[in-house]
């Protein structure tokens, strides 16, 4: 067993489909959308087309759906535009939030003078519904609620239609990154009262560097990115074609398949937490990853029966032997400082020992997670 990739939650395998598509743009239909010429015309056609599908699959419109360069462009894009453009003077969200939220609204709270407030978590790190209503209705500024449908670390899951339904009874504004769901689980736009919502196409096997972010109709919005007519008008600059076809076909790959792979990889995952349970005694699940319900089917986050002086070496050692895995947010890779989102949740005895996280897809089988819990136990007992 050479190689075993578990860091899913970071990035996913590009499907070979949309790989061939994306080549077959490249050599084929190379140019600029804005054109009026027929090659021109052909790659509208198509950027179109892509637009129309997403739309249809998330019972939205077509002019709801903006292409961005990832997940992070189009929080940012939400969060600072509902302040300049919507009179925003409260963002409510999480300390568990991706960075990409956090660090926008603390940027906000500085350079625009909002209020940023904090929802309560309870004890396995899931925003607290009651605590979302009272700040609600604290004062009455215009409020923007940011809450993630899926952790990217612990793996929880909110009630979205609750929070989006709180939302709307104290007019409030709904957004949710949700690069960690779309791809994994149907989203209905006019059943969940959402105003934004963001992905990212690497998170479901297609290429890095496209997403999009809908935003609902006559949301009030206005240009992001200043310069020529595209996206409507709202984010400037030649689209990316290759990349917005890939989204295209990673996305209707990711829905067409989307029972048959979820049950899959819930499989994986079940499998993951009832070998490493009976290998590993002393294994801790952080959040709610160890509950099949209640967390993504994607990933499972592990707190791992290591002496402190060891664990510095855990992620080497199993990099060493082929397996990647994360101690958190592939974006904290960078970063000497631990997880924000497993110091709001474990106790100071478990952040000393390392937690790591395992992600699984399609493309996983259960003799690669025979082998890393192997790997970890062998670890674990010299």
């Amino acid at each position: 067993m050479e190689k075993v990739y578990l860091d899913n939650a970071a990035t996913t395998q590009v499907r070979q489909s949309v790989i061939e598509k994306m080549q077959d743009a490249l050599l084929n239909f190379y140019g600029n959308p804005s054109s009026t010429h027929s090659f021109g015309r052909s790659a509208k056609t198509a950027v179109e087309s892509a637009r129309k599908i997403i739309a249809k699959s998330l019972n939205a419109q077509a002019s709801e759906i903006i292409f961005t360069s990832g997940g992070t462009e189009a929080d940012n894009m939400v969060l600072r535009c509902a302040v300049r453009d919507l009179g925003v003077k409260t963002i409510i969200t999480s300390r568990i939030e991706h960075h990409a939220v956090l660090h926008t609204v603390e940027d906000l709270e500085k350079e625009s003078n909002i209020i940023v407030k904090y929802v309560d978590l309870d004890e396995n790190g899931s925003p607290v519904l009651s605590h979302l209503e009272f700040l609600l209705k604290e004062n009455d500024s215009k409020k923007l609620v940011s809450l993630m449908h899926v952790n990217n670390e612990i793996g929880n899951k909110i009630d979205i239609d609750a929070f989006c339904a709180v939302c709307k009874e104290n007019d409030a504004l709904m957004h949710s990154d949700t690069v960690q769901s779309i791809g994994h689980y149907s989203w209905d736009v006019q059943k969940t009262q959402i105003d934004f919502l963001t992905a990212a196409a690497h998170k479901f096997h297609g290429p890095k560097g496209i997403g999009f972010v809908f935003i609902r109709k006559n949301s009030g919005l206005k240009p992001f990115i200043s310069g020529g007519s595209q996206e409507r008008g709202f984010r400037a600059g030649t689209e990316s074609f290759h990349n917005i076809v890939g989204l295209e076909e990673a996305f209707v790959n990711a829905y067409n398949n989307l029972e048959e792979e979820a049950f899959y990889v819930k499989g994986l995952k079940k499998y993951f937490i009832d070998t490493i349970s009976k290998e590993i005694p002393g294994v801790k699940f952080n959040g709610l990853s160890g509950d099949l319900e209640k967390s993504t089917y994607t990933l499972v986050n592990t707190c791992l029966p290591v002496s402190q002086d060891k664990a510095l070496m855990l992620l080497f050692h199993l990099d060493i032997k082929g397996i990647a895995c994360s101690k958190g947010s592939a974006c904290q890779s960078g970063s000497d400082m631990g997880s924000h989102v497993l110091t709001q949740v474990l106790s100071k005895e478990d952040l000393a020992k390392p937690s790591v996280r395992f992600s699984f897809s399609k493309y996983n089988t259960k003799e690669e997670i025979d082998y890393t819990i192997s790997v970890l136990k062998e670890f674990i007992e010299k």
